[in-house]
């Protein structure tokens, strides 16, 4: 099993890398864990349209600044 949510806090960018929304990039807004103990999360896009899917069907996008780092 692919964990990744360690890493995956609300505001940080992520890509959908399986799933129904596959290919598509956001930034996460609410995590939560359903009764079934599996992670979902909202993934916001630039043009504002919303999606929930599993954090296990996402990766956490690295955003460089604007210094390079």
């Amino acid at each position: 099993m692919n964990n990744q949510t360690n890493e995956l806090k609300n505001g940080d960018q992520c890509l959908v890398v399986g799933g129904t929304h596959k290919g598509k990039s956001g930034t996460v807004q609410d995590l939560n864990t359903s009764k079934t103990g599996h992670i979902t999360i909202t993934v916001v896009q630039k043009n504002g349209v919303r999606f929930k899917t599993l954090a296990r069907n996402v990766i956490v996008q690295t955003v460089k600044s604007k210094d390079g780092k």
